[in-house]
């Protein structure tokens, strides 16, 4: 959400910087990309073996389409408020819910993007947690928690810096080394097809699992990762009205991307295809170098990620009698301002350790990915963008426009209760 929700770890909930953006179009088209793409990308080849290269194209197309559509709505309802005099700048999708249903909509909305971004840090844990099993798979003393657990202290210490912008460049290296990786799987698949080692016919369009559908479009949900950044990237960009068409092309590419690469990796490894494709990749020093880049990467980037969550939890607790009674706060400054920080610090830590105490619990990679998919990032992504839409541009909506955002709300909904359900009985 990742990425899975949140990027930027400058403000919690997609807050902008400012009313009049600079970024041009390559840098805003940079920033699109990078708010997007992430490590789900690399559960996807799984599942269009689950579903089958037809159906598993079908469902990222989908996903990637209803997206784009459901952020353009987020687009059109703060340009409806911001025509309005009497109404406030919303800057952040929790302003919009509250414009939307008062208190209630802004609790919702800022609720589901906390638990996305848990689920997003969470899946990178996971993520290290695999790959690392797998590099170091001769190792047979450490498990699959163990190597988790022995990152949680980086963790904790990246989480007291307080100035994320050091980290950035990790993010980059990160997206880097998932193009690596995707580059490697399509020279496997190369490298197979040249070699007649598979036949097309083996591998089947449309599986014989009624769940594989939205088992994949779950798993194609949360790899469209940074629903949430939509406000801050529009507020951002200088030339404000090629948003819409920017985005656009952006998820045209993006989703094609998604698609092949899916294809090629089920292609590439068929039946034996796992939860996270570099895994089936093989043990050599390049692949290592590859997933080991792409640890770090995301190790040095899980800051981000949790940055929100932190900012949110550390905001309620504020707020409490508790802390505002603390004994130190009837003395000097200094004394207050160094209790906080031990609190501050104490806190990120209990969180970060519940994170991963959460993650080594966690069956499989791509089962909890599309179960947020299906959840928290189908809600985030496609009900509450058509109810908002409906609430405030309703009355000027021909019955196409109507009938499409209550096609999208409706079927928002029986995603997410099916998706669930279909995610925890298993596929």
């Amino acid at each position: 959400m990742e990425r899975e929700g949140v990027k930027s770890g400058a403000v919690p909930l997609l807050q902008s910087s400012s009313s009049s953006g600079t970024a041009s179009t390559i840098q805003t088209l940079g920033n699109i990309i990078v708010s997007i793409v992430g490590t789900g990308v690399l559960g996807l080849p799984f599942a269009f073996r689950v579903a089958g290269w037809f159906a598993g194209s079908l469902g990222v197309t989908i996903a990637g389409l209803s997206t784009c559509y459901c952020m353009l709505l987020l687009v059109q309802c703060r340009d409806k408020l911001a025509s309005e005099e009497e109404s406030a700048e919303t800057k952040t999708y929790g302003d919009l819910g509250y414009k939307c249903m008062g208190k209630t909509g802004r609790f919702v909305t800022e609720f589901l993007i906390f638990i996305s971004q848990c689920g997003g840090s969470i899946s990178y844990l996971i993520f290290i947690g695999q790959n690392l099993l797998s590099i170091f798979k001769t190792h047979k003393t450490l498990t699959y928690s163990s190597y988790i657990f022995l990152v949680v202290p980086i963790q904790i210490a990246l989480s007291w810096i307080n100035s994320l912008s050091s980290l950035a460049p990790f993010s980059i290296f990160a997206d880097i080394c998932n193009v690596l990786a995707m580059a490697l799987v399509i020279k496997e698949n190369v490298e197979k097809i040249s070699g007649g080692e598979f036949s097309f016919k083996d591998r089947e369009a449309i599986t014989n699992n009624i769940g594989g559908l939205p088992f994949a479009a779950g798993m194609a949900v949360f790899c469209f990762e940074g629903f949430g950044m939509t406000l801050a990237l529009e507020a951002s960009m200088k030339e404000r009205s090629r948003f819409s068409k920017l985005l656009a092309q952006a998820f045209t590419g993006i989703t094609l991307v998604y698609v092949l690469f899916g294809f090629f990796g089920y292609m590439a490894y068929g039946d034996q295809t796992m939860e996270i494709v570099t895994l089936n990749l093989p043990h050599n020093w390049w692949s290592i170098a590859v997933q080991m880049g792409l640890c770090l990467g995301i190790a040095f980037t899980f800051p981000v990620m949790v940055h929100p969550i932190h900012e949110i939890v550390e905001g309620k607790l504020k707020k409490t009698k508790l802390f505002q009674k603390l004994p130190c706060n009837a003395y000097d400054n200094n004394s207050t301002t160094a209790l906080e920080k031990f609190v501050t610090y104490l806190t990120r830590a209990v969180l970060i350790v519940g994170l991963a105490t959460l993650a080594s619990r966690v069956p499989g990679f791509s089962v909890f990915v599309s179960l947020v998919g299906s959840t928290v990032c189908a809600l985030v992504s496609f009900v509450l963008p058509a109810t908002f839409h409906l609430k405030l541009l309703g009355s000027s909506l021909n019955f196409r426009q109507k009938a499409l955002d209550f096609c999208i709300l409706f079927c928002g909904l029986i995603f997410a209760a099916y998706g669930t359900y279909n995610s925890i009985v298993g596929v």
